[in-house]
Parts: structure tokens; C-alpha cells; sequence
């Protein structure tokens, strides 16, 4: 008996092993216990997109006085402390307003989504929303001099781009809001 004291019966042995074993498995990681996960699907063919408009004749000072009369009554009438900046088809400032109490980073910010729609034809919203989704659309971030955030829209008369307008100082969604009532003006020949 003296042998056997702190020893295990070999059937007690295997009997704990079998349950030690098994627990293992029980706690094992999932990922350790599924099959490979299937190939990804083939991607979707890309959409056929809207041909881009050409640049065209320069805005006039009367058309930015009205799309910049337009933009401020949209903030006004919402009550957005905002800087507006409005570029010719040349990228060159035209008309420049801020609201009493605007933020300071407003005044910049405002140009360079101007300037940042006009250079790509897009609005500044599409390179906001590429690099939010990440993938291919982190490239755009090696960029420079580009602000990537929503709020520039170009300004298009007669299907052409003439300038355009950018605006910061509200939430990205209301900015492009103000842009948008501004530009508008010119777009439906107002």
C-alpha cells in the first residue's frame, strides 16, 4: 500500500487523460475546429459612370454674387456659422464670405473643398466616401493638398464647369447643403 500512495490506477489515469482531452477539445479555438473559409466572390463589374463634365469659361462675378447670396440665406435660414469660398473653372478665388463666429479652420478648410472638387470633377463628398471604405481608396490619402471631406460641389452653367463651391464650418452633411443651395442657382439657370 505504501507503493500506491500518490499514484494513479492506470484506469484512473486513462479516465483523466480521456476528460482532459476532451476539454481541450471543448476550448480549442473556433477557428482551430472550422474548414477554410471559401474563396471570395468575384468582384461586381464597375457601374458605367456619368461622363465628367469639361471645364468652361470662367465664373463671372454677377453668378458667384448669386450663388453666394444663395448658399448664405441656406446657412442663415438654418442658423450655420460657415465660411464660403467660391473658385473659378481656374481654380482662382472669386468670392470669399464667413459668418460671424465661424470656426478659424473654416476659412481654409472651405477652399480646399472647393478647390478639391473642382480638380477631380467630383464632388469632395466621392473622395470622403472612397477613403472611408477603405481598400484601394486609402491611396488618395498620399495625396497632396486635397481635403477629402464633404462640402464642394462644382458650379455648372450650360453643362460646363464654371467653378466651384466649398463650405466648412457646420457638419459635413449640412456644409455640402449650403454648397449644393449655391450652386443650384447656376444648374437650374436661376
Amino acid at each position: 500500500m505504501i507503493g500506491k500512495v500518490g499514484s494513479l490506477s492506470s484506469r484512473a489515469a486513462a479516465s483523466l487523460c480521456a476528460m482532459a482531452l476532451s476539454a481541450g477539445l471543448a476550448f480549442a479555438p473556433a477557428s482551430a475546429q472550422q474548414l477554410p473559409p471559401a474563396p471570395p466572390a468575384a468582384p461586381a463589374p464597375p457601374a458605367a459612370s456619368a461622363p465628367q463634365p469639361p471645364y468652361g469659361p470662367t465664373i463671372t462675378l454677377d453668378q458667384a454674387k448669386r450663388v453666394m447670396s444663395a448658399a448664405e440665406l441656406e446657412a442663415a435660414k438654418n442658423s450655420w456659422t460657415v465660411a464660403i469660398t467660391i473658385l473659378d473653372s481656374g481654380g482662382n478665388l472669386v468670392m470669399f464670405h464667413k459668418f460671424d463666429n465661424a470656426q478659424l479652420s473654416a476659412v481654409t478648410t472651405s477652399e480646399g473643398k472647393a478647390r478639391t472638387a473642382l480638380e477631380f470633377k467630383l464632388p469632395s463628398k466621392a473622395l470622403d466616401e472612397a477613403i472611408a471604405a477603405g481598400g484601394a481608396g486609402l491611396r488618395l490619402l498620399a495625396l497632396k493638398d486635397i481635403t477629402p471631406l464633404q462640402g464642394g460641389v462644382l458650379i455648372l452653367a450650360d453643362g460646363k464647369i464654371v467653378g466651384a463651391i466649398g463650405v466648412s464650418g457646420a457638419l459635413s452633411a449640412q456644409d455640402e447643403q449650403v454648397a449644393k443651395a449655391g450652386a443650384d442657382v447656376l444648374a437650374k439657370g436661376m
